[in-house]
C-alpha cells in the first residue's frame, strides 16, 4: 500500500539524481526553489521504503493569466514500482494541498517521453516541444484546478 507524505527537500535529492539527473552531480539536483516559503515536497513510500517524490513551488508561468500558480518539478519514481500508482497519488495529494494554498493552476515541464503520462492525469499541453540542456525534449503542461 502507497503512503504519501510530506517530506523535506533533502529527502528527494537522491531519486530526483538517480532518475532523472544520473549524468549529473547530486548538487544539480538541489532546485532554486526547494526552500522558498509555500514550496512543498511530497514522498511516495512501501512497506517505509520511498519509491516516488514531487516538488510542488509557487511560481508563475508566463504562459498562464492565473494569478496564483504552482510548478511541479523533480517528480520521480523508482523503475520497479513504476505502474502502482504512487505518482498519481503525489500528484492527488499535491493538487489538494495546492488547493488548499488558494493555486487556480499547476504547470510543469514535462519531458516528451511522459507527456501521455500527464495527459490521463488531465493536463492539456501549451505550445510545441522545447529543449533543456542536458536534458531533453520537453513540452509545456498544465491543469486548472477547481473546474
Amino acid at each position: 500500500m502507497i503512503q504519501v507524505k510530506q517530506i523535506e527537500p533533502e529527502s528527494t535529492y537522491s531519486l530526483r539524481h538517480r532518475i532523472l539527473r544520473p549524468n549529473q552531480t547530486i548538487q544539480e539536483c538541489l532546485y532554486p526553489n526547494d526552500f522558498e516559503w509555500d514550496a512543498f515536497h511530497l514522498g511516495a513510500y512501501v512497506d517505509g521504503k520511498l519509491i516516488s517524490v514531487a516538488s510542488f513551488y509557487p511560481e508563475n508561468h508566463r504562459a498562464f493569466t492565473e494569478s496564483r500558480q504552482f510548478r511541479l518539478r523533480g517528480m520521480a519514481t523508482l523503475e520497479a514500482y513504476r505502474k502502482q500508482k504512487a505518482g498519481s497519488a503525489l500528484i492527488q495529494r499535491g493538487e489538494a494541498i495546492m488547493s488548499e494554498k488558494k493555486a487556480s493552476l499547476w504547470w510543469c515541464n514535462a519531458r516528451t517521453s511522459v507527456s501521455d503520462y500527464y495527459r490521463k492525469m488531465g493536463m492539456d499541453s501549451e505550445g510545441g516541444i522545447f529543449d533543456i540542456e542536458p536534458i531533453g525534449p520537453h513540452r509545456l503542461m498544465y491543469k486548472r484546478l477547481g473546474e
